[in-house]
């Protein structure tokens, strides 16, 4: 395998975690070939890239290595093209991901790692119309993705070890810090704790309401403090 193809990423759907995605892996030094069928995808992930290179030095006093190199592509099949690592961030559907996943496999190396940031889905039911199942891991990042370097590994039996351990290099590589999780739980680990501080602030919005000094006729502060990533996001749609 070429240097070239060891610092190649693929970006598949470029909204805000897509975005972010490109920018830690473009940032870090690799290069990035995205696919997202949004016009205005483009626009979109080039100013998350720029709040990225504004922010992320910030955060280190080791210089950043040189840019990599940013291309947008028509198809997934040309996105794929020769790339290390693939990061799946298209809606939450199942149906949805297992279709693309699907045309991935067709065209993306074998020995491609596939990412997936979901945060509602288990990786068994990622893997399970799979060509090769073995090659679908869960990468479920935080938001902004080039800032907050925590990222949930997800593996199942499917995933061999030196799969697992070169994912955790990569991610590593990149800046961020993998938590292997190694059972498989609906909404991961993360996302758990942040349910449980936002039922908490509700209750405490409830008990509350009454008082002048707290009333609120919506909880828009509980949602400004936890943002739109997270149970304020997935938790209508939790399955449990």
């Amino acid at each position: 395998m070429t240097q070239q193809a060891t610092k190649s990423a693929a970006i598949i759907g470029g909204g805000v975690i897509g975005g972010g995605w490109a920018a830690r892996f473009l940032l870090m030094g690799w290069n990035v070939q995205v696919f997202d069928p949004d016009p205005e995808a483009q626009r979109k992930i080039s100013e998350v890239i720029d709040n990225a290179r504004r922010s992320l030095p910030g955060l280190s006093d080791v210089a950043l290595p040189e840019e990599g190199e940013l291309s947008f592509h028509d198809t997934m099949s040309e996105a794929v093209a020769g790339v290390t690592w693939i990061q799946e961030s298209v809606p939450e559907r199942l149906e949805l991901k297992r279709k693309v996943y699907q045309t991935l496999q067709e065209h993306c190396p074998v020995d491609a790692i596939i990412g997936s940031s979901t945060s509602g889905f288990k990786p068994s039911e990622l893997q399970g119309c799979a060509t090769r199942p073995e090659q679908i891991v869960v990468t479920h990042p935080f938001n902004p993705v080039y800032l907050l370097p925590l990222i949930e590994l997800v593996p199942t039996a499917q995933n061999s070890p030196e799969f697992i351990a070169q994912a955790k290099e990569i991610l590593t590589e990149i800046g961020m810090f993998p938590l292997h999780v190694r059972a498989e739980i609906d909404a991961h680990i993360a996302d758990r704790f942040l349910e449980a501080v936002w039922r908490g602030a509700l209750a405490y919005q409830r008990r509350h309401r009454h008082h002048g000094r707290n009333r609120q006729r919506d909880p828009v502060w509980i949602r400004a403090a936890l943002g739109p990533n997270g149970p304020v996001r997935n938790l209508p749609h939790r399955r449990r």
